[in-house]
């Protein structure tokens, strides 16, 4: 009987874990390290300035949106005319298929 029951809160423990990893990992605090640029200057997709960090995850490219906040507005000076490798801190979260990094840190990597 304790063994059925283990083996049935295990099974319902993992289905949750799976189900709803996404919502955990949206407020949890990463850590991004990647290409710093600007999405206007450097990825011509934005009309305004705005931080971006692309990094390789799995073989593919993956770019994030920094969102506009007090450390992303004193860092972009690092970034707009050119590219640094850079740390990122922060929460990120998927807005229409694209992943928004709100970061509470940045600073560039030597």
């Amino acid at each position: 009987m304790r063994k059925a029951l283990l083996i049935a809160l295990s099974t319902a423990a993992l289905f949750l874990i799976t189900s709803s990893s996404k919502a955990f990992a949206e407020g949890k605090t990463v850590t991004v390290t990647g290409e710093g640029k600007c999405a206007k200057c450097s990825l011509k997709e934005t009309d305004s300035c705005q931080n971006v960090i692309q990094t390789k995850e799995d073989g593919k490219t993956v770019t994030y949106y920094v969102t506009k906040n007090d450390v992303a507005d004193k860092f972009h000076k690092n970034v707009c005319k050119g590219t640094k490798k850079v740390t990122a801190k922060g929460t990120v979260k998927e807005v229409d298929g694209k992943k928004q990094l709100t970061a509470t840190e940045i600073k560039t990597v030597e």
